[in-house]
């Protein structure tokens, strides 16, 4: 390294989080968004670095064509996936500061995840990297072999956000946790009573298991069928109740991992609007959970 060049490798690590999170929100993968951010450093540590104007932007902009060649490779398994689709979970103990709290919540949450699935990869790829990454739009149609007015049409379909709009009364805190537990021992004991008051009238319940574990092949809507197969659930369980191993915040919502009688962790995330559950998403694939499995020690 010439003497006075900043250290490349301190340099990709300030970066690193950015990476990951740009690859994790474009293909919905923690595994293959860490894996994505370990190529961008080869390829970091290989270019001619001193060509490199704005390191930001190169770096942004290789994580974001490694995505969509991953895209690409990963369609068919996508079209023929069993069952829901849901974005592999990401924990933590605590909750987001609170001056990030809002940003995330709304960037991190698995229904904003979900809409970004149903985009295409360039429609993602416009949208994240100019609305959360601060791209230009003629950097991302050089990325994209396009035209710039024809990537500024890309992203609005994204920005609509639907079924995002942001809860009158966020809940944090305790009182996230509270409900949490709740629902946690309503769902154990198959309380139809206690699962009532805490489900919305129009709850959906999604739950993935990627056909390598029993789940529920559809989503299921409304609280009367939401509440008769938790219950139902309840009812068919031999064994004791599962241990519970994380309680915190999943994809910035509240949440907790159990761990199941077949030995395998389940991640439950519950999007709570004006203080009942609206949606809960379950997420039972194994391939889904090896980082979960490494976090808690599982």
């Amino acid at each position: 390294m010439p003497p006075g060049e900043p250290d490349p490798v301190e340099h990709f690590n300030q970066l690193r989080a950015e990476l990951i999170g740009l690859a994790y929100r474009m293909t919905g993968s923690l595994a293959t968004a860490e894996d994505i951010a370990q190529e961008a450093f080869l390829r970091w540590q290989a270019a001619d670095r001193s060509r490199i104007e704005v390191p930001r932007a190169w770096l942004l902009k290789v994580a974001a064509r490694l995505s969509l060649d991953h895209l690409k490779s990963a369609r068919h398994r996508r079209e023929t996936y069993v069952g829901p689709w849901l974005p592999e979970p990401v924990l933590e103990s605590e909750e987001p500061p609170q001056q990030a709290a809002h940003e995330r919540a709304q960037d991190l949450s698995v229904a904003f995840l979900l809409t970004l699935q149903r985009l295409s990869p360039a429609e993602r790829a416009a949208f994240i990297l100019h609305d959360l990454f601060e791209t230009p739009f003629a950097e991302i149609a050089a990325l994209l072999g396009r035209s710039e007015a024809a990537c500024r049409q890309l992203a609005p379909r994204a920005r609509a956000r639907p079924g995002e709009a942001p809860p009158r009364h966020p809940v944090t805190g305790a009182e996230a946790r509270r409900i949490a537990r709740a629902f946690l021992a309503a769902a154990r004991t198959g309380d139809e009573t206690a699962l009532r008051d805490l489900l919305a009238r129009d709850v959906v319940l999604h739950t993935d298991g990627g056909g390598l574990r029993p789940a529920a092949l559809n989503p299921i809507e409304g609280v009367d069928k939401v509440v008769r197969f938790l219950a139902g659930l309840a009812r068919k369980r031999a064994a004791p109740p599962s241990p519970l191993l994380h309680l915190g915040w999943i994809n910035a919502l509240p949440g907790f991992v159990t761990l199941e009688p077949d030995g395998l962790p389940q991640t439950t995330a519950l999007e709570v609007r004006d203080g009942r559950i609206a949606a809960i998403y379950v997420v039972r694939n194994p391939e889904k959970l090896a980082l979960v499995r490494a976090q808690l020690r599982v």
